[in-house]
């Protein structure tokens, strides 16, 4: 990086090494401000060193201002169809400009290492994140956030009748983004709200807050006003006071299923959820790549230190792929991950223990073994309040894995590096479809077969939000050309579609009709007319009498 950008607070190289770390801000009616207690996020990759930052730790007392803000935005929001539309074009402008400068070689390492500090991961992965944004941002340039709401219209039942249908915002929403994607997942979701017309408030993850501190600057270097946006940055109590004691109409959260459940009860159904993803991998009985499909194993369970909800979290390979030996290749791959290049790295969710508790939970199974890992990494200075594993792998038998007792262990996420393996034969396919029918979450999985009636019979008989199938399947990774999001839950909602389209539709947008019927033929002209507007929105202009 040449030279930090005119808009940036803080020097990402100085992060967890100057003695007087970053102080993040909130942000609230056009305001950067402090609270009057602070969280010190320590340095993930050296405890002895220190702090990476501080961050506001907002009280329910300080809440206030930010409620007062969500009161200040109506149900129709800062703009629609029919007020203040001039802003579609304004956030086209935006995404250009934001687009543009993420782009930037400079701009764009300035995230990158901003994010390693933070969440630490090599630098493709954090460089992968900086350019998919860049990407979501310039899909929405020039009229393309207008075209993002643009209407329909239907025929009505005689002359002088139509009606139309808007894409209408929620007005006062709020976003509680996740750690382990700190500018991807909070700016798609942000944007989204933006364009279409809502007053987000947003809460990111505690331990990387900086990083969208970081990136409101830009977005106010890009013209964007300091009053469209809030950011709060709290522990999950305060959030969840200020989501129920003030008039928000949609929560976007992204986390885990735990957390998910509690808003979901408190707030009756208001919130669109993104939660844990039990992912899973199916190797068909046609071998062949094998180097290809070991490499893309390692990368779907251990890049991001297997912390990303789309993990290869189980791996079920027909008995033909152990005959050719993919299970010591995949070994082979793991062993050349480093500290050094941040291809391993601190599992920010759980400590080595638990980790080590839950692989030992598994091997106590009958037959079960230790393929690969197991073990804390060595010379190593990470915090013990984080995790810090070699990359795991344990086979559980497949007819004991399936055991009442055992299930629920070997199909529990672990957000770490670590995955469950098992083998099946040709006769055991059933198993494998009764394995993955019985799982809780449904967000990716892989068919790796290009035998078709394999392929089939495995997409036929099982349900995920994407599933990826072919010799190159993966499980991670997902492009911006189709739909990413969890699949079996009604109150699901995805985070990276098809140039993000449904994200922000079903994300911060609701359908609102309304029906004209302004022309009468001449015989009626003396009938009386009388105007209603009944509770879904929908207007006739004239009525005939019944």
């Amino acid at each position: 990086m040449s030279a930090l950008p005119g808009w940036a607070t803080l020097d990402p190289s100085s992060l967890g090494s100057n003695p007087e770390p970053h102080s993040v801000s909130n942000l609230v009616g056009g305001k950067w401000s402090s609270s009057n207690t602070s969280l010190i996020i320590p340095n993930p990759m050296d405890k002895h060193a220190p702090p990476v930052c501080t961050v506001p730790d907002t009280q329910g007392s300080e809440l206030t201002p930010f409620i007062e803000s969500m009161k200040a935005v109506p149900k129709s929001g800062v703009h629609n169809p029919l007020k203040n539309n001039e802003r579609y074009l304004q956030f086209g402008e935006i995404s250009r400009l934001a687009g543009e400068a993420l782009s930037d070689p400079n701009i764009a390492e300035f995230f990158v290492q901003t994010i390693q500090k933070t969440v630490p991961k090599s630098h493709a992965q954090a460089m992968g994140e900086v350019k998919v944004t860049a990407d979501f941002l310039k899909n929405f340039a020039g009229d393309n956030v207008r075209f993002l709401a643009r209407s329909f219209g239907v025929p009505g039942d005689h002359y002088g009748q139509f009606s139309n249908g808007h894409r209408w915002p929620y007005g006062p929403v709020a976003i509680i983004a996740p750690f382990n994607f700190p500018l991807e997942i909070p700016v798609l979701q942000l944007m989204g709200a933006l364009f279409m017309g809502n007053k987000p408030v947003l809460k990111p993850a505690e331990k990387c807050a900086l990083v969208m501190e970081q990136f409101l600057h830009l977005l106010h270097d890009c013209g964007m006003d300091k009053q469209d946006v809030d950011l709060l940055n709290c522990q999950g109590q305060v959030a969840e006071q200020l989501i129920l004691n003030s008039p928000i109409r949609l929560t976007q959260f992204t986390g885990s299923s735990r957390v998910a459940e509690i808003l979901l009860e408190k707030t009756k159904g208001k919130v669109k959820i993104e939660d844990a993803g039990f992912d899973w991998k199916i190797l068909g009985p046609d071998v062949g790549d094998v180097d290809y499909v070991a490499w893309q194993c390692d990368q779907d369970a251990y890049a991001c230190s297997g912390q990303k909800c789309s993990a290869e979290s189980i791996l079920f390979a027909h008995e033909n792929w152990q005959a050719a030996g993919l299970f010591d290749k995949m070994k082979q791959n793991a062993s050349t991950r480093s500290l050094d290049d941040l291809s391993i790295a601190p599992v920010l969710t759980h400590t080595t223990q638990s980790i080590l508790d839950h692989t030992a939970r598994l091997l106590e199974i009958p037959g079960s073994k230790l393929l690969f890992g197991g073990k804390e990494l060595e010379n190593h200075n990470i915090p013990d309040v984080y995790g810090a594993v070699e990359p795991t792998a344990v086979w559980v038998p497949l007819k004991e894995m399936l055991k009442e007792e055992n299930f629920e262990a070997c199909t529990s996420e672990i957000f770490a590096p670590f995955q469950v393996v098992t083998t099946f034969a040709d006769n055991e396919r059933h198993l494998v479809i009764d394995a993955c029918e019985r799982m809780s979450n449904h967000l990716t999985a892989a068919v790796v077969s290009n035998d078709v009636e394999f392929q089939t019979d495995i997409l036929a008989n099982t349900v995920n939000g994407t599933t990826y199938a072919g010799r190159r399947a993966r499980t991670t990774g997902a492009p911006q050309n189709h739909w990413f999001g969890p699949a079996g839950d009604t109150r699901g909602a995805g985070k990276l579609i098809l140039i993000k389209l449904f994200l922000v539709l079903s994300g911060f947008v609701m359908h609102s009709s309304s029906s004209s019927d302004a022309l009468l033929l001449p015989v009626f002209s003396l009938l009386n007319t009388s105007r209603h507007r009944n509770s879904r929105g929908n207007q006739d202009g004239l009525v005939l009498p019944s």
